[in-house]
């Protein structure tokens, strides 16, 4: 986004140089009843489509944009495949990484967001068949996860867990990622009013950065002090 394409080029190649063997590893280690982190193959499938996407239409590079679609889709099926080996009891008793939960499905709606608008551009890749799928599972996506933004909230209302855990920086990336994910699917489907949430959110993922580092901070002078 900042026009510095060669970096973005080699981040991304060694991104997907590392990702399969990392799936791999870690698919082949999951179990029943995991914690949120069991969302984070699927994450990291999606952070790939979001930047192939985006250099996609940066570059008017098609087989880049039709690789992120590809990988788009991959990664709605691991959704599903973690979704059933999620432990729903981490909604009420999780640490943090159950939000998890509801990024994942916040940064697909970002990579389906920037497909829309990688087809859009010069490249043209889509026809109004393709579009109107993609278009209409990206907003499905976007509801998905505002739902259980609120759901997640109120779990958190209704089960209050004050204490500071390192795992709260995992709550705090879906905030933001749904704040993001909000802006550009607006911006992406032509929802002019979707941008006022959409920067609420924001302002809510900023002060919960706040919070948590500031427990951090509390935490590691308690460390000290019992040091």
């Amino acid at each position: 986004m900042l026009g510095r394409q060669t970096l973005a080029e080699i981040l991304l190649a060694l991104a997907a140089l590392l990702w399969p063997a990392l799936l791999v590893l870690v698919v082949r280690r999951w179990k029943r009843r995991m914690p949120g982190a069991v969302f984070l193959c699927c994450v990291a499938t999606q952070g790939l489509a979001v930047l192939g996407a985006t250099l996609g239409a940066a570059e008017g590079t098609a087989w880049l944009a039709h690789t992120a679609l590809a990988l788009f889709w991959l990664g709605l099926v691991l959704y599903g495949l973690a979704l059933a080996r999620f432990d729903p009891r981490q909604v009420v008793e999780g640490a943090g990484d159950h939000w998890i939960a509801g990024g994942t499905l916040a940064i697909s709606a970002l990579a389906g967001a920037k497909l829309l608008a990688a087809g859009s551009g010069r490249l043209d890749l889509w026809n109004d068949d393709d579009r109107g799928v993609l278009r209409t599972v990206t907003v499905v996506l976007l509801v998905l996860d505002l739902t259980g933004y609120l759901v997640l909230l109120a779990a958190e209302a209704t089960r209050p867990r004050p204490g500071y855990d390192t795992l709260r920086w995992a709550t705090v990336f879906p905030m933001g990622m749904t704040a993001a994910a909000t802006l550009s699917v607006a911006a992406a489907v032509h929802i002019p009013w979707l941008t006022g949430p959409g920067r609420v959110v924001g302002w809510v993922a900023v002060a919960a950065w706040l919070t948590v580092a500031a427990g951090a901070v509390l935490a590691a002078r308690a460390g000290d002090d019992i040091g």
